[in-house]
């Protein structure tokens, strides 16, 4: 690949280009607010001037509702050898194209499992994908040579190539993507109108369930119209649980003859929670791992991340995974370090030495 074309320059797309960019490729910019186009190129993504012939990669980074448009006017004009869109849904995009009477046999749809709250060219990293997922979706008739210039891409942005059906991914993202962001937008709307009192009671548990309730509402809007019979299948199978769940907490609240039943269906839900959480995959993709937790209090200055991190090396403890639940109100928090449950009793007993405050 020598040359490639990205319309659309938002995170995705521009992030993307980047990652071309910095491995040599010769990058083209296209987007319908050329402000945008103009901060990619400043940040070096590539070039707003037009190709001069036909790329060797064109890669359509637009809304789900435009893609197919986008891309029926892309290949009409011959603009390149290979085209390929980063939408969050497969499926309609495909059946639009072929509606429209395109020739698929150079396009592919792809999905890099990759984003951030934040959007927009200014938001961008050519890092955004590395080691996350890129879900490939061929077809019988994909062109080889397609799909070798995809995994191309793939690999220059040190992504994991996945390939998979394009109804079976959206039904995937619907399960693993779309309804926990709704989901997570739900739990944070009841805090939009809460006392003040309890908002001040927030904590980690709060702050990890509604994290992703930052993103932008009107992108999000586009993905769910783009998807919505199987982000509505996987609500519906949540409401049941939830309807069950109510039932039960009103018969606790209720204390009548029904009380263990509706305890017996609580542990059942909080029971299969365990069993999903724990098909999650952990570090470098593996399934999960069983970690110890050595916590410790740390204030909130300079430099005390990085003398935690020193501190643990000198013990010869690889840190596996850390977490830090900040204090509200104070200039402190409290550090979870995540070790093998070997290393944790070196590791504490070393803290303590270099004089850090551990907490149970």
């Amino acid at each position: 690949m020598r040359t490639a074309l990205v319309i659309g320059t938002g995170l995705i797309g521009t992030s993307a280009a980047l990652a071309l960019a910095g491995r040599g490729v010769q990058v083209h910019l296209s987007d319908h607010d050329p402000d945008r186009a103009r901060m990619a190129a400043a940040r070096g993504a590539g070039t707003e001037a037009e190709p001069e012939g036909r790329c060797d990669l064109v890669v359509v980074a637009v809304p789900p509702a435009h893609i197919a448009a986008t891309l029926a006017d892309a290949i009409g004009a011959g603009r390149g050898r290979a085209y390929l869109d980063v939408a969050s849904v497969k499926g309609g995009p495909r059946r639009e194209l072929e509606a429209l009477g395109c020739d698929l046999s150079g396009y592919l749809g792809t999905h890099p499992m990759a984003g951030r709250e934040r959007s927009g060219p200014m938001a961008a990293s050519a890092d955004l994908f590395e080691g996350r997922p890129w879900v490939l979706t061929p077809t019988r008739g994909t062109d080889t040579e397609v799909l070798n210039i995809a995994l191309e891409l793939v690999s220059h942005c040190r992504a994991v190539p996945v390939v998979m059906d394009a109804d079976a991914h959206d039904r995937a993202v619907a399960l693993v993507s779309h309804t926990p962001q709704l989901v997570s937008s739900m739990v944070a709307a009841r805090l939009a109108e809460a006392d003040e009192t309890a908002v001040r009671l927030c904590g980690q548990g709060i702050r990890d369930v509604t994290r992703i309730a930052a993103s932008d509402p009107r992108m999000w809007l586009e993905i769910l119209a783009a998807n919505p019979g199987p982000v509505a299948d996987v609500l519906a199978a949540v409401a049941a649980d939830l309807e069950g769940t109510v039932r039960a907490l009103r018969a606790l609240d209720a204390a009548d003859g029904a009380a263990d039943e509706a305890a017996a269906g609580l542990e059942d839900v909080l029971r299969r929670g365990n069993t999903g959480r724990a098909r999650v995959p952990g570090k470098h993709g593996s399934a999960p791992a069983t970690y110890e937790t050595v916590t410790v209090l740390i204030g909130d200055q300079p430099g005390e991340l990085a003398r935690i991190f020193a501190d643990a090396g000198r013990a010869g403890v690889n840190i596996e995974d850390v977490r830090i639940e900040h204090a509200t109100g104070r200039q402190s928090g409290l550090i979870q370090l995540m070790v093998e449950p070997k290393a944790a009793d070196g590791l504490a007993d070393t803290l303590r030495e270099r004089g850090w405050s551990l907490r149970q």
